[in-house]
């Protein structure tokens, strides 16, 4: 009998000593109200972040991209991947365990996380459904401590393919127990200088996804050189920040640099004077003009007198168009304070009752009429087009229709100014502006 009491003493001394033997930590954190855990050997970090980068056609759980220190790591929600309630908060800034997966990192949104738990392995549980509200498949067990029951989640499982996945179609693992839809993220590739670069490209993509949805700008070969250009200036500014645009003053700020000079009001002494030296000397003595996107006059009327002081004695017609009509009819009939007109257009205005105003000339040698640039507009043979900063705002297929078009409506020679950003490739276009005026010749 002592014996037996000594044995069962001794039993209760090994079980205690296994039960106080540390040699599993995880760190806990809770999902819709229960507890969960993860190996902390998967664990690279916490962190918390408010601004995502959208990823187009991703998985409903998939919240985007975010820009670790440089690396850029795809974010996973697990409330939505599990099918759990997400708590409303005050604030935006969500709580992440940045795991790390084999080769592999991930950043994954919890509602809350906890502490570090250390427990011996051989008192977690085999998993049972009871024990929680997600898939039994990416539950590699449940424990107690302390009074808490954790359920730890199998991170390898739940962002790694299986074989038997791979046989299913992509995107998703069908189970009869309808589980959350399979997410599995490009390849990591080496901290290369390519790596880097192919990161860098993938969040400018998205970034060019973002601006046709938020300021109707689509990015093309028109303007590519500015967005790369852009790009470079806008991530080295915002280090350690989400790059995502995600609400059209964000997408205003990015475009911010995209105009070109004196948009919207008379071009300066400075920006004129440049644009009459590279204007060249032709063949005609009539000068047929298509200024697209003309607004509510200013533009036209500081081409206008350019083109009069730079042609005295030429034969000057100019169709200006715009989309909004109320700029265009309202502009044949502008008045002026002196002090605000420029010095080269003050010699072609005369004083009226309600202010100054251009002469009949300036007036004469202008065509004020409502047109949308993607319909189809009968005009002479012209000398000259101005569009500037308008072709960068409709969809990529018009851009290049509506170019292809100018290359017919031009006389041999003839020219395309475009925005200060704006870039016409190819060989039929030779460039002969200076910046910040971007003017190009159609090559015979």
């Amino acid at each position: 009998m002592m014996r037996d009491l000594a044995q069962v003493n001794a039993d209760l001394q090994e079980q205690k000593e296994r039960v106080d033997t540390v040699d599993f930590k995880m760190v806990t954190f809770s999902l819709a109200g229960k507890d969960y855990g993860v190996d902390i050997m998967n664990v690279k970090e916490i962190a918390k972040a408010d601004k995502f980068t959208y990823v187009p056609n991703a998985a409903s759980f998939v919240q985007g991209v975010y820009n670790l220190r440089g690396d850029i790591i795809p974010i996973i929600d697990l409330r939505m991947f599990f099918h759990l309630p997400v708590e409303k908060k005050n604030d935006s800034i969500e709580n992440m365990l940045i795991l790390r997966i084999e080769d592999r990192v991930y950043g994954t949104i919890v509602d809350k996380i906890d502490k570090v738990v250390g427990i011996n392995s051989e008192s977690i549980q085999p998993p049972h459904p009871i024990f929680g509200d997600i898939n039994i498949k990416f539950i590699s067990g449940v424990v107690e401590k302390e009074g808490d029951l954790y359920i730890i989640l199998d991170v390898i499982r739940i962002f790694t393919q299986t074989e038997e996945d791979k046989q299913k179609p992509r995107g998703v693992v069908a189970e009869a127990a309808a589980g959350p839809a399979y997410f599995s993220p490009p390849m990591d590739t080496p901290d290369t200088q390519e790596s880097r670069a192919a990161s860098a490209d993938t969040v400018l993509n998205f970034i060019k996804e973002s601006l046709p949805a938020l300021r109707q700008f689509y990015p093309g070969s028109l303007n590519e050189e500015w967005i790369r250009r852009r790009f470079a200036d806008w991530s080295g500014t915002r280090s350690g920040e989400a790059l995502q645009l995600k609400t059209a003053g964000e997408a205003d700020e990015y475009l911010s640099g995209f105009y070109s000079p004196d948009t919207g009001r008379f071009w300066s002494e400075d920006y004129a004077a440049l644009v009459k030296s590279l204007l060249p000397t032709l063949s005609s003595n009539s000068i047929q003009v298509w200024n697209i996107g003309c607004g509510r006059g200013y533009e036209t009327y500081s081409f206008a007198c350019i083109l009069k002081s730079r042609y005295p004695d030429g034969y000057i017609k100019i169709w200006a168009n715009d989309n909004d009509l109320m700029a265009v009819s309202q502009a044949p009939n502008m008045t002026f304070e002196l002090e605000g007109v420029p010095d080269y257009c003050k010699p072609y205005m005369t004083k009226g009752r309600t202010g100054y105003s251009f002469n009949k000339a300036i007036k004469d040698s202008i065509v004020f009429e409502y047109h949308d640039i993607s319909h189809e507009n009968p005009l002479p043979d012209l000398d000259i087009i101005m569009v500037r900063d308008v072709l960068s705002f409709l969809p990529v297929q018009d851009q290049e229709r509506i170019i292809r078009g100018f290359a017919d409506k031009l006389k041999g020679r003839g020219m395309v100014m475009t925005g200060r950003n704006e870039v016409l490739s190819g060989a039929d276009w030779e460039f002969i502006g200076k910046e910040p005026v971007s003017l190009f010749m159609h090559a015979e």
